[in-house]
């Protein structure tokens, strides 16, 4: 039986749901019915509102609900196995009484067990299954393949049989799921019942025609998806441009939660819980402005197809016939086969687009819906971007939405003179948004690019800390020679990007994007031009003192980086670093002289412990031992001068350290 609440207005998003309204008659008590499919019961069941418009009242509204199927079989008794069901089954339900056909004959007992049993084929022995039954008061075996039909006799065996499949076969079913609206009154009223649905998102779809003579002209389609069950018939559509929050949120399926076991036990007093008071909190309910209706022509007068700070002239249509040939027929068709009224507010953040006639769509079906009809001011320019197109720019619409609606992002067909010139992409725009819409290469417009980079003179040094930091500037300088070959004037944008540097001797940028600066230049026919855009950014160089030689400090002098007074201080630090190197030199010196005697004594003693006894051998002895005394001597020598050189040389680091320290100095230049 069809619903009585047929679908009345569509309201389509651009984040997946749609909003549909319902309206119908129902008489007394009726029940109305809907039916949904059962991924929509969420969204359905989250935003349904259900009125009766005429006095009555809606006592409940019910419908077909479902326990998860894991728990719906656990509560089931019987479990039926992929395979091998039928033995499966039967060796479940022991004791069950059932009524079996064999052969000719019926029999009747209850099930005792299922077994397997060989039987002789031929020279071969197979495994059959045989049902054992207690009939009266003897024991029966029968070949499970030999029975062609078995009936229970128990009815709560069957009944949970019937549970069980009817249960696993709603599983499989794709089918929709009725909700029933159940109504209180007397005599006809009328219902209203709106609700969310997840839907295809409308899309959008833009033609600009391009004339010489008159403004350029935008119009606007609007892709709409009938993927629902049923048609929309004389439906009022509306389409909102923003993105609401939405969500999915299970309602539907019933919601089990673990309850914790409490026992039982004694509890002294206890004092009263005073729960905090809640906070009572007003809402303003903003006001929805309606932006009013318009029309093919209720766009204010716009700028020609000419440059945008051009005198705007009236709009003149040049009077044709409808039929003929002549250039500039196509426009005229246009505003007379797609008149477009679509009413059009804002709703907050959001924009809404509201067709003035009923729209059918038939389910699986979908619909191009004309939402725009508009001239707009506009001019074509050509644009360059060196990431884009390296060797010509594009050509563009230098759009400015002068058509007083928000404009959802969309493709572009351009046509000029009524022939096919290219596409694009158009952003969203609000009112008066500007942007460039390139749709084709302009070929007849070449640009080639020379890159220098250099490093300008230091213009601050300052000294502190022992380390001398002087500044410049990196100077990045990008000629852009551009060559018009067209026979017509243009006017070109070059964009040059913006990567924290700052213009220097370079004339201001028309436009500034976040990532571009937007320098104009107007191209005579056949000429040439040459663009040179100069930025500049800091640099720093920075120069350890304790490591510096007298030719840097020579060179820090003149370039006037340090005074005289400073550069003093450091030829005295250079002075001290050369006398702490001697230092250095000195306590090598010393210590590789420790270590050649120390390898000698290993040596002398090693020769007096291979000597023998013997007047011979003796003085050998005593030059070895008054060879080791000198050699003690001097490296007593050795340590005490290293012990002084190491004195002197902390001295002179302690010095050279306070002198680096102490200097500060800072220079203009």
């Amino acid at each position: 039986m069809p619903s009585p609440l047929s679908i009345r207005r569509v309201v389509l998003y651009k984040h997946g749901v749609g909003y549909f309204e319902r309206r119908g008659k129902v008489t007394d008590s009726e029940t109305a019915h809907l039916d949904f499919k059962a991924r929509d019961m969420n969204d359905v069941l989250k935003s349904m509102t259900v009125l009766d418009l005429s006095g009555g009242s809606v006592s409940a509204v019910s419908y077909d609900s479902t326990k998860p199927l894991e728990q719906l079989l656990s509560e089931a008794t019987i479990r039926i196995p992929e395979h091998g069901s039928l033995t499966a089954l039967l060796g479940q339900v022991k004791g069950a009484r059932v009524r079996a056909r064999i052969g000719g004959g019926q029999v009747e007992g209850a099930i005792v067990g299922l077994e397997s049993l060989p039987v002789v084929q031929g020279e071969a022995s197979v495994i059959r299954p045989f049902l054992t039954l207690l009939v009266g008061s003897a024991l029966r075996t029968f070949d499970v393949l030999e029975i062609s039909e078995l009936e229970f006799l128990d009815e709560a065996v069957r009944k949970d049989l019937e549970f069980y499949l009817a249960t696993v076969m709603s599983s499989y079913k794709k089918d929709s799921k009725r909700l029933s609206i159940l109504t209180a009154g007397e005599g006809t009223r009328e219902l209203f019942v709106s609700y969310v649905l997840e839907s295809p998102v409308w899309k959008t779809s833009y033609r600009i025609l391009l004339d010489e003579a008159q403004p350029p002209l935008l119009q606007g389609w609007a892709l709409v998806d009938n993927t629902g069950d049923e048609d929309w018939v004389d439906v009022e559509l509306s389409l909102i441009a923003g993105l609401p929050v939405s969500f999915v949120h299970d309602l539907y399926n019933p919601r089990y939660q673990r309850r914790p076991i409490v026992e039982v036990r004694s509890e002294v007093g206890v004092a009263p819980v005073i729960p905090e008071e809640a906070r009572s909190e007003s809402y303003d309910e903003s006001e929805v402005s309606d932006a009013g209706a318009f029309g093919s022509s209720g766009a204010p007068p716009s700028a020609s197809f000419m440059p945008m700070d051009a005198p705007a002239p009236a709009p003149a249509m040049r009077s044709r016939s409808v039929g003929g040939g002549g250039r500039g027929g196509m426009r005229e068709r246009l505003e007379q086969s797609t008149a477009v009224k679509t009413v059009t507010k804002e709703v907050g953040d959001l924009f809404e687009y509201s067709v003035d006639r009923p729209v059918t769509v038939h389910r699986n079906q979908s619909a191009l819906v004309p939402i725009l009809h508009r001239p707009f001011e506009g001019r074509r320019v050509l644009l360059y971007n060196r990431a884009t197109r390296e060797k010509n720019p594009m050509t563009c619409i230098e759009f400015k939405n002068t058509t007083g609606l928000t404009l959802e992002g969309g493709p572009v067909t351009v046509t000029e003179d009524e022939t096919y010139v290219g596409e694009a992409m158009l952003d969203t725009l609000k009112p008066d948004d500007v942007r460039f819409v390139p749709y084709a290469v302009e070929l007849s417009c070449s640009v080639s690019v020379d890159d220098n980079q250099e490093d300008g003179p230091v213009f601050r040094a300052q000294l502190n800390r022992g380390t001398l930091v002087t500044e410049f500037f990196h100077q990045r300088r990008t000629k852009y020679l551009v060559r018009n070959k067209a026979k017509r004037a243009q006017t070109l944008y070059v964009e040059h990007p913006r990567t924290g540097w700052d213009l220097k001797d370079t004339d201001a940028p028309a436009e500034t994007t976040d990532g571009f600066w937007r320098f104009k230049r107007e191209l005579a026919p056949g000429a040439s031009d040459t663009l040179t855009v100069t930025e500049r950014t800091k640099g720093q160089r920075q120069y350890h003192i304790g490591s510096l030689e007298l030719v840097q400090v020579a060179y820090f002098l003149d370039s006037r980086f340090i005074d005289a007074r400073v550069a003093q201080v450091l030829r005295d630090v250079v002075a001290l670093r050369e006398k702490l190197a001697q230092f250095t030199r000195d306590t090598q010196r010393l210590s590789e002289e420790r270590t050649q005697l120390f390898n000698d004594q290993e040596r002398i003693r090693s020769n007096i412990g291979s000597l023998q006894s013997g007047a011979s051998q003796r003085e050998l002895v005593d030059r070895f031992v008054t060879k080791l005394n000198a050699q003690e001597d001097r490296l007593e020598a050795i340590g005490g001068e290293l012990e002084r050189i190491e004195k002197e040389r902390v001295r002179l680091q302690e010095d050279v350290n306070k002198r680096i320290q102490s200097l500060s100095y800072e220079a203009e230049l």
